[in-house]
């Protein structure tokens, strides 16, 4: 990984037409090229949610097949675990600080490109088009053994990889409110959509007497949502 700040540069960006991704799909890649015409033209993913999962399904396919503790988090482990599948902007994966560099090494012999943002406590990737998160820090803590070991296993559109668990998730994005970033909006369908998955007296105590995660624990309660 480079040095973060504005001299961040691209690790990799190949211009490979064919990923090395799962063994039971294509690997067709967009290219900036334009397709031959005698050549039949790739099925293409429906939507930017379906091609979010699309991404979500490779990269959890790579990561498993060579063997790296890793969880799959944000909107789409949501989606995983019975929430709305209408997802962000990105797809997420958990992994410790000490296997970032080995990870982002098998994404790249993958094929996919890999780079530093200035932001110090994940890289990125990029997979039919979509980011890729590759996340080592959440919420000012970084991922432990312990949090990766108690993710679920569960299916993800046909393939299996480990999801954070709903307790892990919602701390994760409690713990990560402040007076810059507190959209309660965006994490109040979610906490609806898994409540009766979450352990929220271990998220209440791990996120302590912070001033937002309590502000939103009461509009829980009010809502009748715990």
């Amino acid at each position: 990984m480079t040095e973060n700040g504005d001299d961040a540069t691209l690790v990799r960006r190949p211009e490979i037409p064919d990923l090395r991704l799962a063994p039971d799909t294509s690997g067709w890649v967009p290219s900036r090229e334009t397709p031959r015409h005698d050549e039949p033209e790739p099925d293409l993913p429906l939507d930017r949610n379906q091609a979010i999962l699309e991404a979500a399904k490779q990269v959890g396919a790579v990561l498993k097949r060579s063997g790296h503790l890793f969880a799959l988090a944000g909107s789409v482990a949501v989606y995983a675990h019975g929430g709305s599948g209408n997802l962000q902007h990105d797809v997420d994966f958990c992994v410790r600080p000490e296997d970032a560099e080995t990870v982002a090494a098998t994404l790249r012999e993958a094929g996919l490109t890999v780079y530093a943002p200035p932001e110090d406590w994940l890289i990125k990737a990029t997979c039919f088009g979509q980011d890729v998160d590759i996340i080592f820090e959440l919420a000012h803590q970084p991922v432990s053994t312990e949090m990766l070991e108690r993710a679920e296993e569960l299916s993800v559109e046909s393939v299996r990889m480990p999801v954070l668990s709903p307790t892990d998730l919602l701390r994760s994005l409690l713990a990560a409110f402040s007076e810059h970033h507190c959209d309660f909006g965006a994490v109040l369908p979610i906490a609806r959509a898994l409540r009766e998955k979450v352990d929220w007296e271990r998220v209440r105590r791990d996120c302590g007497d912070e001033p937002m995660p309590a502000a939103f624990f009461f509009l829980l309660e009010r809502l009748n949502v715990i």
